[in-house]
């Protein structure tokens, strides 16, 4: 038998006008976790569908234990023993949990479904992945560390050799990581090796036995994990050291462009109050729940609120729809990028003046030549890598896509710029790339919001930071504060006082 359960020689995969991967290499050990990282756009993704069948390379060769292999499709990856959970999970949420989990793997008892079996099996791979939980319930009415659990027992019950994990955690609490965390040790002590792909460089150190970097499609190294330091794996990322993982600036703070006065939504928000600056980042901290995105969607018009009044400079606005908060001067960069920042179906030039339609027209019509130039200009500046400004935004990688969802804002030339989970799923070189554009709007006299569920982040960038639980203000901390350390927002975050 092979020392591998998978290796990667020489592959490359060519789209319409890119080298997706070029000579790319990647031999992953039985029963090992195996980190892969890269910048966005480095080639992870493709990697990912080579693997499971999606894509067929060009080029090179795929060997699972020892024995090459050609995967014309997904079910000939899966019959080799190779499964995958994407970040963007593939759950039914009508459909129960066991239906989620044998579907397409059915087990029948005369021409009738076996459902008691199935519901046996069903609680059996979950209860060992640490969930307790009704077969029957609907999946879509689970939480998404649960409804991410559902995803790996369907690798777990197909005796699976090799599980690819795309950012398992992006999308997680606190807690529910730790579950996760548990859950690949147990994997990994199954003798089930484990591609792990993660943008959390503290999540790589925790849980990796080897980790390889990829640059621009094409392999650079594979090293044990004691032979990576932070820096190294940074550099060895992205080509080029970065002194500063927050490079935060310092915005002249002016007059109070947002404020916020009582602000409730029946069962979710109660009597939030706060007040935001120009030339400041105001951040907000909090655990899974606490109200933050809820906060933002009310003010910018998304959710309806039952109480409380919101002002802008100075002047009291009632916004019954989004539409209404953009011509008010806010931006809102949500976290949900998919699903309600882009028209993944449109190029990037389209999709860049989705919030400025009217500064890019002539009377009734758009001025295409202007489109063009704005589009290119945002591109260079925040290095969006596509091969043209008539790329479908649905090609692009996550990063990417996330800096397209920056550009069409920016070109709204909005006052109030609010940042929801504005670095998830990004690698940390575009991280900074976002971090520069706060930096340019707080510069500007904009005020910045951002949501954020990474601690570094929030210390890292906020010149204050709003601390949320159960739809609740626990607390206001400035930077200059004693209480501007992860251990006091935390705190707050689980309901403590800051005066004891």
């Amino acid at each position: 038998m092979s020392d591998y359960i998978v290796e990667l020689k020489g592959i490359t995969k060519r789209f319409p006008g890119v080298v997706a991967l070029n000579n790319m290499q990647l031999s992953v050990k039985h029963g090992e976790v195996h980190g892969l990282v890269g910048e966005n756009g480095a080639g992870k993704s493709t990697l990912i569908k080579v693997l499971t069948g999606v894509h067929q390379p060009d080029e090179g060769e795929i060997y699972v234990n020892g024995e090459q292999m050609r995967f014309k499709n997904p079910n000939e990856s899966a019959a080799a023993g190779i499964a995958c959970v994407y970040q963007e999970l593939n759950i039914e949420k009508l459909l129960s949990i066991t239906d989620n989990i044998f579907i397409n793997k059915w087990e029948k008892k005369g021409f009738l479904l076996d459902y008691h079996s199935m519901h046996e099996k069903t609680t059996q791979v979950m209860e060992s992945l640490g969930q307790t939980v009704d077969p029957r319930r609907a999946a879509g009415t689970m939480g998404m560390g649960v409804q991410q659990m559902i995803e790996i027992a369907k690798a777990v019950l197909i005796e699976s050799k090799l599980i690819i994990m795309d950012e398992p955690t992006s999308s997680l609490g606190e807690r529910e990581v730790e579950q996760l965390m548990k859950t690949v040790r147990e994997l990994k002590s199954r003798g089930i090796a484990i591609l792990f792909i993660s943008h959390k460089l503290s999540e790589l150190f925790e849980l990796c036995d080897r980790v390889t970097v990829i640059r621009d499609g094409e392999y650079i190294e594979t090293r044990n994990i004691e032979d990576w330091s932070n820096d190294s794996l940074i550099t060895s990322m992205v080509g080029r050291t970065l002194d500063n993982q927050f490079p935060k600036e310092f915005g002249e703070k002016g007059d109070v462009m947002l404020k916020v006065e009582d602000l409730s939504v029946g069962g979710v928000l109660y009597d939030v109050s706060f007040e935001a600056y120009g030339g400041q980042v105001l951040g907000f901290a909090g655990l899974v729940g606490a109200g933050r995105t809820e906060t933002v969607r009310a003010i910018f018009g998304a959710d309806p609120i039952d109480s409380g009044r919101v002002f802008i400079n100075g002047k009291e606005k009632k916004m019954s729809s989004p539409g209404e908060a953009v011509k008010a001067g806010i931006a809102l960069l949500t976290e949900d990028r998919k699903g309600q920042g882009l028209v993944l179906t449109e190029p990037i030039k389209n999709n860049m003046i989705l919030a400025s339609m009217k500064q890019h027209s002539d009377g009734p019509f758009l001025n295409e030549r202007r489109i063009d130039e704005g589009s290119q200009k945002l591109v260079e500046s925040l290095r969006i890598k596509t091969p043209s400004i008539y790329e479908i935004v649905g090609q692009l990688s996550g990063g990417n896509q996330q800096k397209v969802v920056i550009g069409k804002w920016i070109n709204s030339d909005a006052d109030i710029y609010i940042f929801d989970e504005p670095t998830r799923g990004i690698d940390v070189g575009a991280k900074i790339e976002v971090y520069n554009v706060m930096n340019t709007l707080v510069k500007a006299g904009k005020c910045v919001l951002m949501i954020s569920s990474e601690m570094p982040e929030i210390l890292g960038m906020s010149d204050r930071v709003i601390v949320m639980r159960g739809g609740r203000v626990m607390a206001e901390v400035e930077r200059d504060s004693e209480h501007f350390n992860q251990e006091d927002i935390m705190k707050a975050a689980w309901g403590g006082s800051l005066d004891d």
